[in-house]
């Protein structure tokens, strides 16, 4: 039988070994989620509430032990795996509260006013859920939450590397008292992955990663008219204006760029700094991201844990030796350190431009591409000129120039204003071109997979 195996970025050692599930044993998943939908659906919102609050107090009894697993996965820093399971908590809260109304049932009038309509957002039935490594719980909690709110049932396949946290998380809420099958996780390869989309019982696709992967399951759902969401990753511009207060930009700048490592979508990685403030900005930047202490996830002190593997090192080890063979400067990093586990440190790379990946492409870790630009507009200009569009930033003193430049010139789905953050649910996330489509959070997630069903009364 076919074994994965998870491995401590930070130590090199291994962690466990799973077994890779069969074509059939995958599908039985797939049968008794749709069982356990069907039963399911029959509940209120209201009835449905109560199981979410459950599973949020289960993150928070298991928090220490979901982030110890996290961080032995994965890397991240086991302070930060605290709060990923204090978000994926809120979440849980949040579509408890707000659920029963987003979803409620919409009076509606018809034959031009004339007449009564009902539109009602009903399940559908199994969600396929293609999740990353870099946020293990919290990845597959957007969707489940939302998910479970709207009525279906929810089947995970997890990054092999976090196989671990994936099954935790099933475990917890089966602890809560959420119904056997209910929520699913298959450890499956690729081509048992895309039988799983085509199949019968499955009804939506939300997958997370990389816009090469995305175009691989988009492709493969739409073949079979099942409908997706897509979050496809992003090479964020932050934009530091004339104006801008570049103490605070600088501080902000290096906390985004190195939250978790460096692996997150919406990291601030591209920051395109205008003339007037270019050196004063690059000059502080460098000096705090050579300071940050690079080292074990799991010691209060650090401040920049391993990428998450191997593979994920090599990748971005060549990003970086591409973009410097083709003209970009490093002012700091680079260059990994000599030691046990897949370090990589805290790099500031200059000049960069259009045809380097620093420029181009996303690098998921601690590599900034600083970028100059002529003036506000050029900056604007800049930001826009990727062919992703998840996040992004600006800073300004000026906080009517920065929303206007935000609300009708970026052209992502989500703009930070002086700040960094990740994500919220009281607030949309998604993208927009190659960032993919859908959004999640702040009650949009829980209509993704639904169906407005359109209901006609005759008086």
């Amino acid at each position: 039988m076919t074994q994965i195996s998870t491995i401590n970025p930070a130590t090199d050692a291994k962690i466990a070994d799973y077994d890779v599930m069969t074509r059939d044993a995958a599908f039985a998943k797939v049968q008794s989620c749709h069982d356990a939908f069907t039963e399911w659906r029959q509940k209120s919102h209201a009835e449905r509430a109560p199981y979410l609050t459950a599973i949020a107090e289960k993150l928070r009894e298991n928090s220490d032990a979901l982030a110890e697993m996290m961080t032995k996965e994965m890397g991240k820093l086991l302070r930060d795996g605290k709060t990923e399971v204090e978000l994926c908590a809120r979440i849980f809260e949040y579509t408890a509260e707000n659920g029963p109304d987003a979803l409620a049932d919409e009076e509606r009038t018809h034959s031009g006013g004339k007449k009564r309509g009902v539109v009602t957002y009903s399940p559908i039935g199994v969600i396929y859920s293609i999740q990353p490594w870099n946020f293990p719980i919290y990845q597959p909690v957007r969707v489940l939450a939302a998910n479970l709110m709207a009525g279906n049932g929810v089947i995970l396949k997890h990054a092999s590397i976090c196989t671990g946290s994936g099954l935790f998380l099933e475990r917890i809420c089966r602890e809560a008292g959420l119904p056997e099958g209910l929520f699913e996780v298959l450890i499956v390869d690729h081509d048992t992955s895309d039988e799983i989309i085509a199949h019968e019982l499955v009804r939506g696709v939300t997958m997370t990663g990389s816009d090469g992967a995305g175009r691989h399951i988009g492709t493969v759902a739409t073949k079979n008219l099942k409908k997706s969401v897509l979050e496809l990753g992003s090479n964020d511009a932050y934009l530091v204006l004339e104006d801008a207060d570049i103490e605070l930009a600088v501080k902000t700048c290096v906390q985004g760029r190195l939250y978790n490592n460096g692996e997150t979508c919406v990291s601030a990685k591209r920051f395109v700094v205008t003339e007037a403030v270019y050196d004063a900005f690059l000059d502080a930047f460098v000096e705090q991201m050579k300071a940050i202490r690079m080292g074990d996830p799991s010691n209060e002190k650090t401040q920049l844990g391993p990428l998450s593997s191997k593979d994920q090192f090599d990748t971005v080890s060549e990003q970086v030796e591409k973009s410097v063979k083709a003209g970009a400067k490093v002012l700091c990093g680079g260059e990994a350190p000599d030691q046990t586990g897949q370090y990589y440190p805290a790099t500031v790379l200059a000049d960069c431009k259009p045809g380097m990946p620093a420029y181009d492409d996303e690098i998921f870790g601690p590599v900034a591409a600083v970028i100059k630009a002529k003036d506000d507009a050029d900056a604007m200009r800049i930001a826009n000129d990727s062919r992703y569009g998840l996040g992004g930033g600006i800073f300004s003193k000026d906080e009517d120039k920065a929303l206007a430049l935000a609300r009708d010139h970026f052209d992502t789905g989500m703009v930070r204003i002086n700040s960094f953050g990740a994500a919220d649910p009281n607030m949309p996330f998604g993208g927009v071109k190659d960032s993919g489509y859908g959004r999640e959070h702040g009650g949009f997630g829980m209509k993704e997979f639904v169906n407005a069903k359109a209901i006609y009364l005759p008086s």
